[in-house]
């Protein structure tokens, strides 16, 4: 199976590109050949390649930035996976899709699930949700995989943030009334590789029916919740990293973009079907270790 996978240079493709490794051969291909503003350079590298499956992580995902960047945001996140699903349904190819937890608003603190209504609170979100539909309108057979509060060892995320200013500052004020699960990069990465070799043990013969049998939308982030606050403490202890920490609320740290207050899913679906997930805190250790 030859396995198209787009971002290779972000905090998930850049997993993906090792967990991948034995399901097939994987065409890793990053922003310099695959540009996700450039739909027509989609389409070029797809019809070139002609893959069996592609997996999709790469984003627009600068969630502050894409408030004055609404076209650019929704070119990449919604336009660039409809083109994906259509060029991978003309070859009888599968997609794999990450989306977010910022598709829904937040405001009920019980654990998302799959088929809750949605309804982003900002535009990156917005953008988000347009990917998935297009994606499941398409007819494609699809996995679309919802993560939360993604960090990873690479890129910019906030465990990298938070470990470079502990180090520079006496004091950090981070926000504690915004709910959420921290869910490592390669958790993601390993997760779609256990789903993906399942899918595999079928043969050719039997790929189609597993994918109208098991595909659509699954929650895929770690077990358990916290908040920023609680994050960050749990960053600093694993890192053994001394700095004084000050709870404050979403409102005495404004931001362009608006988000969700409670914004932690439930994974049951996806733990049911295929694999457990760690807790947010054992994958940190891990992940830092």
């Amino acid at each position: 199976m030859k396995i198209l996978l787009t971002g290779s240079s972000g905090q998930v493709g850049y997993e993906l590109e090792r967990s991948l490794q034995g399901l097939g051969q994987v065409v890793a291909v990053d922003r310099s050949r695959m540009d996700l503003a450039n739909l027509d350079q989609v389409r070029e590298v797809i019809r070139a390649e002609r893959p069996q499956l592609i997996v999709n992580p790469a984003a627009y995902t600068a969630v502050d930035k894409a408030e004055s960047e609404p076209e650019l945001a929704h070119r990449v996140n919604a336009e660039a996976p409809a083109v994906m699903a259509e060029e991978a349904l003309a070859l009888g190819a599968a997609l794999v899709h990450y989306s977010t937890d910022y598709v829904f608003p937040g405001q009920d603190p019980d654990p998302r699930a799959e088929h809750d209504a949605t309804g982003p609170l900002n535009v990156y979100g917005a953008s988000k949700l347009a990917g998935e539909q297009a994606i499941a309108a398409s007819g494609v057979p699809h996995l679309i995989l919802r993560t939360s509060w993604v960090y990873g060892t690479r890129g910019k995320n906030f465990l990298l943030t938070m470990l470079r200013l502990a180090k520079e500052r006496d004091e950090l004020r981070i926000v504690d009334d915004q709910h959420g699960a921290p869910t490592w990069s390669r958790t993601i990465a390993d997760t779609t590789a256990l789903i993906l070799a399942q899918a595999g043990k079928h043969g050719q013969d039997g790929w189609r029916d597993w994918w109208q049998e098991n595909g659509g939308i699954y929650h895929l982030s770690s077990q358990g919740r916290t908040t920023w606050f609680g994050f960050t403490q749990a960053i600093l202890e694993e890192a053994g990293i001394d700095c004084r920490l000050v709870p404050i609320t979403t409102d005495q740290y404004p931001l362009p973009a608006r988000r969700p207050q409670y914004s932690v899913l439930s994974s049951e679906l996806l733990q049911q079907r295929f694999v457990r997930l760690p807790d947010w805190r054992e994958a940190l250790r891990l992940c830092l270790a």
